[in-house]
């Protein structure tokens, strides 16, 4: 929701009239201190273990990661009012609650779930235990296997994650005021945070509330409804075979989720078409046909995971798709940001750096980003103090992981601090122009470069694996940074309160995060195929390391030539679309994206179809009241993903309490159907 809708619901023309900053012109600005509450952090804390649970179960079956940024923004407005509302009523507050913390909440729980992601909890960690290395076969040797635990797990994320933090503060200035990078999920965040805090805004805040505990109570009980008939394998209405069983066989199927319909309604049309193209390609039509070719293409003796058959395949397939888009957008962010800040650079004097230029001295600003500007720029975080952070826990990693990992020595740890910063400039500045964030395309780099530069023998799987881990946390949390500093200005929030917070969040998720992946990690049987948390990403992980240590000869007969024609198929696809929305033709909206057609082809389609439904009930609610949809189905979607993916705690302590479910409902052709009754009869 903009600006303009949330000031539309006022009682007079003038209020509509006003900008953002004149109508909290009357409301003093807190300092930093103050925004930085008990109750803010206490409400984060909830909040953090909420999102850690939908992000690691969405980790470990899909990877499809909607962002969660509204609903955070949403319930922390909403808890932290009933909070004031108490006290209030009760004689005892003392602060009001301001949209400055309302921000601070939204970045530390962002901050806190985001530790699930870029944790690699369903990708490259995972990738290194024993069973994902059973899977692969190849390099599955002690110093390539590393056994999880809860105790390492914690400790890697804590001498990894604060790093990436110190290394983008020095640019915020530049980044945010002098080039006033767009950076869309932070101004959109920034925009919804200061429509809840007017007087009209409070009001349709309670209303998209009440949206979405109504569709997080449905999508629970659901949840639990379901539970009940999943007693065994392939058991419950996950399995049910909506297309007939041979399509079931085929992945093609809808299963009754209700995080990916809401899923479906928060991502773009184009994102779950693209999902549905992509099943259809692979399931449909490329596996099964080089399934004809076993005993030719591969033997027919091997097993079903192994990555000499149909499994290499279908790993390798989707990691060159993947690898494509990726590289092309990485190439096509790096580039457009040298131009831009090229550009930018040359319009001014070129005698003086960027960074020593006065901001504040513009002209021609409008009043909001005059009074922005000069927020922003009141309280700093010095330089000095950026400089000896990024330093200081540099040398803690450097020291610290080779003793987690002996196979990556201290000197590519090194390596990997001389570059990060770069790196993490890079996706910064790409994302603030795009949106598009690629951090885990710089860790997909690293496993190249370091298992390449370890060595098989030398355990360069895990070593890459260690190092893609490294550099993820560093660029993940600098841009996720950059886009709370974008928030921040935009809200009147303190950098320096956004800074505290962003450490706060990221030190509840390196405690949180472990401890909820645990939690999945024994109560489920993860990472295994076929299974509701099968982990997908992890096998892929694993596959680029293997790639990056053992060269193309791994992989099975036609599989490189088959690969080079996804991996070319995707600079295609982007080029043709870039090119078409260059010149304002309007065919680049329903050209669909590689990286989601390459999802699918390794999960199947189930989730696709689930997608596409969401997509569906979107579009209708849109044509039938464009606006109503525009200011609820965010949080209808959130209350779906949320409902369905905080169940997955009860269903943990279950499963850890050995409670099963007590029926298991099945389906079965007709002439199979008569073999268990003759069976059971006999």
């Amino acid at each position: 929701m903009d600006r303009d809708e949330g000031v539309e619901f006022g009682d007079t023309s003038k209020e509509r009239e006003l900008s953002v900053e004149e109508i909290f012109e009357a409301k003093e600005v807190p300092s930093w201190r103050e925004q930085l509450t008990f109750r803010a952090f206490t409400v984060s804390a909830v909040l953090g273990v909420f999102f850690s649970f939908i992000v690691m179960k969405l980790n470990l079956t899909t990877g499809i990661i909607p962002s969660l940024n509204v609903a955070a923004g949403l319930l922390g407005f909403f808890f932290v009012k009933i909070w004031t509302k108490v006290l209030e009523k009760m004689g005892t507050l003392k602060q009001p609650f301001t949209r400055q913390e309302n921000t601070v909440i939204q970045t530390c729980v962002v901050a806190c779930s985001g530790i699930a992601f870029s944790g690699g909890f369903g990708g490259y960690m995972l990738g290194m235990s024993p069973k994902i290395a059973a899977q692969a076969e190849e390099g599955n040797t002690p110093n390539n296997v590393k056994t999880l635990s809860l105790g390492w797990l914690m400790g890697f994320l804590f001498v990894v994650s604060f790093v990436g933090l110190f290394s983008i503060v020095p640019l915020r200035r530049i980044m945010v005021i002098k080039y006033r990078l767009t950076y869309p999920s932070g101004t959109a965040t920034a925009h919804l945070i200061n429509s809840f805090h007017t007087p009209a805004g409070a009001k349709l805040a309670k209303k998209q509330v009440k949206a979405l505990f109504r569709t997080f109570t449905g999508s629970f009980v659901w949840a639990f409804f379901q539970w009940f008939f999943t007693g065994g394998d392939n058991c419950g209405f996950i399995s049910f075979p909506t297309f007939g069983l041979e399509a079931y066989r085929q992945r093609f199927y809808f299963d009754f989720s209700a995080t990916y319909v809401g899923v479906g309604m928060i991502c773009p049309y184009i994102v779950n078409i693209s999902l549905l193209v992509g099943a259809v390609l692979s399931w449909g039509i490329m596996w099964p046909l080089i399934e004809k070719k076993k005993g030719d293409w591969y033997s027919a003796d091997l097993g079903a995971g192994s990555l000499h058959g149909l499994q290499g395949y279908k790993i390798f397939i989707t990691i060159a798709l993947m690898f494509g888009d990726g590289l092309y957008h990485f190439l096509t962010v790096v580039f457009r940001s040298i131009w831009d800040f090229y550009k930018k650079y040359k319009s001014k004097d070129s005698s003086v750096l960027p960074v020593e230029q006065r901001d504040s001295d513009d002209e021609g600003l409008s009043y909001d980003d005059r009074r922005r500007t000069e927020v922003f720029l009141r309280d700093q975080i010095p330089l000095w103090m950026a400089i000896a952070g990024y330093i200081i826990f540099a040398l803690i990693s450097i020291v610290t992981v080779p003793h987690i990992f002996p196979q990556l020595k201290w000197y590519h740890v090194l390596v990997t601090y001389l570059i990060a910063p770069v790196m993490a400039f890079c996706n910064s500045y790409g994302c603030g122009l795009t949106d598009w964030s690629l951090a885990s395309n710089y860790g997909k780099l690293a496993i190249f470069v370091f298992g390449a530069w370890v060595g098989m023998s030398h355990g360069g799987v895990l070593a890459g694996l260690a190092a893609c881990g490294v550099m993820m946390s560093i660029v993940s949390t600098a841009s996720d940074l950059m886009q709370d500093f974008k928030t921040g200005y935009l809200t009147l929030a303190s950098p320096r309160s956004m800074f505290i917070s962003q450490v706060i969040g990221t030190a509840m998720g390196c405690v949180i995060a472990p401890s909820v992946f645990w939690i999945f990690y024994k109560a489920f049987p993860i990472g295994s195929p076929g299974s509701t948390y099968a982990a997908p990403y992890a096998t892929i992980y694993r596959g680029i390391a293997l790639l990056g240590v053992e060269g193309f000869s791994s992989l099975p007969k036609n599989c490189l030539y088959l690969c080079l024609v996804f991996f070319i198929a995707a600079f295609v696809i982007n080029s043709i679309k870039d090119s078409l929305k260059h010149f304002r033709i309007n065919a680049f909206k329903y050209i669909p994206s590689p990286m989601a057609m390459a999802i699918p082809f390794y999960l199947g389609s189930y989730f696709a179809i689930d997608m596409c439904l969401g997509s569906l009930i979107l579009f209708i609610w849109t044509k039938k009241n464009k606006k109503q949809a525009a200011a609820y189905a965010p949080a209808v979607a959130s209350g779906m993903i949320c409902g369905d993916g905080i169940w997955s705690l009860p269903s943990s302590v279950l499963a850890l309490a050995k409670i099963d479910p007590p029926i298991c409902m099945k389906f079965l052709t007709k002439s199979d159907n008569a073999k268990v009754d003759g069976f059971l009869n006999g």
